[in-house]
């Protein structure tokens, strides 16, 4: 016996080995880890790769990158605001500066007053020195306010710029690299750290220059007051060093561990909170098991953040041990040094001025160094974000589309999405005219979309063509292919404006409108009584996120949608499923205004769908078929070939019809 196209049966696939029995469930089943680490469980999420980073670098890998870093943010500043970026440099160095003189002018006030006795002359000769130290901090003072004002006007404009150039590389890339996993990761990664820390890292890489120069102004002065000094700078501000590295980097794992413990109990707030699940939680009264759930990881939770804190106590404690021998052996040295007459006594009080000056820039030096370090590895993720942008922007050409499209013609197209083995077109040929109206219809995956899209120039073909009047897309200006197209998807974009610029945000415009079109669109579509029954009609918002905003059904959306496709007027007009949320009679208006009482005469509508009763009175119909046209004619034509397009009519118009009861024994039909 063949089978419905004469095929022998062995080329039939044969029978499916049988599935290993399944085992019955155990009786109880954990909801999540039960012992050990509950974070290992976890999947590392896009947006925390470099997360704890810092706490993983060694010093020397911190300090290495710090002067790219730096010179970085300085580029950026010095693009975003010259003159603000420079009045921070010299304030700056400026301010550095005062601190060392204020430091030496503090040294000259103590010998004034202890070299030969604090007796009231020797106070009185002091003044001159007490006021110049006190010019010094006040000078210093209004420096760093400078450098704040400056740091204030510049911050702004870096982000800005940044935010600026990254929204308008990542609107404008080609569709294929949006529609890419990790792009998509890449993108809200870089959106959602890269420009917030872009902000930061600003003030930080500030304050961790004034550290750096705070420390070596120190550095300066106990080489000025006897060079013998120095060695004991290092001795007591080095263990200060280890501590602060150590505390910074138990500070960064347990703000990453912190991080992925909210993770894991946010799972149950989500859900506990979501207005999809909450009908379903209710119905099924599971609030009790989630709660239940919650309750058992927020106690280990709990935990866990009690062993962080007593961890980094015990760390803070033992860096300060440590920190406290280096200065007690510091000032036993100098103390030493006093004694045998190396140093006068004077000398000796600013140099522990000195030393407890620098032991606090050294100590913001390694905090901010491992700040700048981290955070900039978020702005590099933008940044090479950015870059691999522009490598993906659509081609620019001198030939621009034309306003009037005669014919469009596909000639041997093959199209294969990147990854995957199967093409999704496979040497498709047709060719569409001015007023005509063509259907694309065939199973899901056959490659009616990714033909469309083609057509918009959204894609381009991996071989063949796609023609406007004769002239290959790839030649043509991408941005102004896009212009001639109109497009009304399935799930349309519910743009959060008012109703009138839903409508004409296809033209580029969402503040300028042509009235009469406004309203002759909205009436193909069946939106102006949409738009009529809203409260301020025309300018309503459609988003409750304002004040009197409304939210629309589906099916008014997609009404709103299809109106804006008409507006635009373009000489092709692609409808991808526009109404499977509408109503009959409403979805029968839409066809009537697209297929009959079209805005514009000479253009050429593509229509996709899976309700064939639809496609019915389109001039002709494609039928896809596995990335090929498996047939094409008029419905008449493809009902009498009999192929797969009649098959599948038939089949939902048989949907229709009243069903019947077969007797199975007799093998008569009974109507129900």
């Amino acid at each position: 016996m063949s089978g419905p196209t004469g095929a022998a049966p062995e080329s039939l696939p044969g029978p499916r080995s049988a599935p290993a029995p399944l085992p019955l469930p155990p009786e109880t089943v954990p909801a999540g880890p039960e012992d050990g680490d509950i974070t290992d469980a976890l999947e590392e999420t896009y947006w925390s790769v470099h997360d704890g980073a810092a706490a993983g670098a060694t010093v020397r890998q911190v300090l290495a990158r710090l002067p790219r870093i730096t010179a970085l943010i300085g580029r950026l500043a010095w693009r975003a605001d010259r003159a603000s970026t420079l009045t921070a440099v010299v304030c700056q160095l400026a301010s550095a500066a005062m601190a060392a003189f204020g430091l030496i002018a503090s040294v000259g006030v103590l010998q004034h007053l202890f070299a030969q006795g604090p007796t009231p002359d020797r106070v009185r000769a002091a003044v001159p020195q007490i006021l110049l130290v006190a010019g010094f901090l006040a000078v210093r003072a209004l420096l760093e306010a400078a450098v704040s004002v400056a740091q204030a006007r510049v911050t702004p404009k870096i982000r800005t710029a940044l935010e600026r150039d990254f929204l308008s590389l990542t609107a404008h890339v080609r569709l294929e690299a949006v529609e890419d996993a990790d792009w998509h990761d890449e993108v809200h990664r870089a959106n959602d750290r890269g420009l917030f820390y872009a902000r930061k890292i600003v003030g930080q890489v500030v304050s961790l220059a004034s550290a750096a120069l705070g420390l070596i102004g120190t550095a300066g002065v106990l080489g000025v007051l006897h060079p013998a000094l120095l060695p004991l700078l290092s001795l007591s501000v080095l263990p200060v060093g280890a501590a602060a590295v150590h505390s910074a980097r138990a500070r960064f794992h347990s703000f990453k561990r912190w991080n992925a413990l909210q993770r894991r109990v946010r799972v149950f707030s989500w859900l506990l909170l979501d207005v999809d699940a909450a009908a379903e939680l209710r119905s099924d009264t599971a609030q009790g098991a989630l709660l239940a759930e919650h309750r058992r990881l927020t106690t280990r939770i709990a935990d866990e953040d009690t062993r962080l804190g007593v961890n980094s106590a015990l760390v803070n404690l033992a860096g300060r041990a440590v920190g406290g021998i280096g200065t007690g052996i510091t000032y036993t040295a100098l103390a030493a040094m006093l004694i045998a007459g190396w140093l006068p006594l004077a000398a000796g009080a600013g140099a522990v001025l000195a030393i407890q000056s620098g032991r606090t820039s050294l100590t913001q030096l390694i905090e901010f160094a491992h700040l700048v370090y981290e955070h900039a590895l978020w702005v590099d993720d933008l940044l090479a974000v950015q870059e691999r942008s522009r490598r993906l922007l659509p081609r620019t050409a001198a030939v621009r589309a034309p306003e009037r499209v005669q014919e469009i013609t596909v000639q041997d197209v093959h199209f294969t999405y990147p990854g995957k083995d199967t093409p999704a077109l496979n040497g498709v040929s047709f060719t569409l005219r001015a007023g005509e109206t063509v259907a694309f219809v065939g199973l899901n995956g056959s490659g009616k979309s990714t033909c469309a899209k083609l057509l918009a120039g959204l894609y381009e073909p991996q071989r063949g063509s796609v023609s406007w009047d004769g002239t290959d897309l790839r030649e043509m200006d991408a941005q102004s292919v896009h212009r001639q197209v109109a497009c009304v998807l399935q799930e349309p974009v519910r743009f959060p404006f008012s109703a009138l610029s839903n409508i004409v945000a296809g033209t580029g415009t969402l503040t300028e409108a042509d009235p009469r079109r406004v309203m002759a669109a909205a009436r193909a579509a069946g939106a102006d009584g949409v738009v009529a029954s809203l409260p301020a009609q025309w300018k309503t918002l459609l988003s409750k996120r304002f004040k009197g905003g409304q939210q629309l059904s589906g099916g008014q959306w997609a009404k709103i949608a299809v109106a804006r496709g008409l507006y635009k007027a373009a000489p092709l007009l692609l409808l991808d499923e526009p109404t499977a949320s509408m109503d009959p009679p409403s979805e029968h208006a839409v066809y009537e205004a697209v297929l009959r009482g079209r805005l514009r005469a000479d253009q050429i509508t593509v229509l996709i769908s899976h309700r064939l009763a639809s496609v019915v009175d389109c001039d002709r119909i494609l039928v896809f078929d596995n990335g090929r046209i498996a047939e094409s004619g008029s419905h008449d034509e493809l009902m009498a070939t009999g192929g797969d397009y009649a098959a599948m009519f038939t089949m939902q118009a048989g949907g229709y019809r009243p069903s019947t009861a077969i007797d199975t024994g007799t093998g008569s039909a009974t109507g129900t």
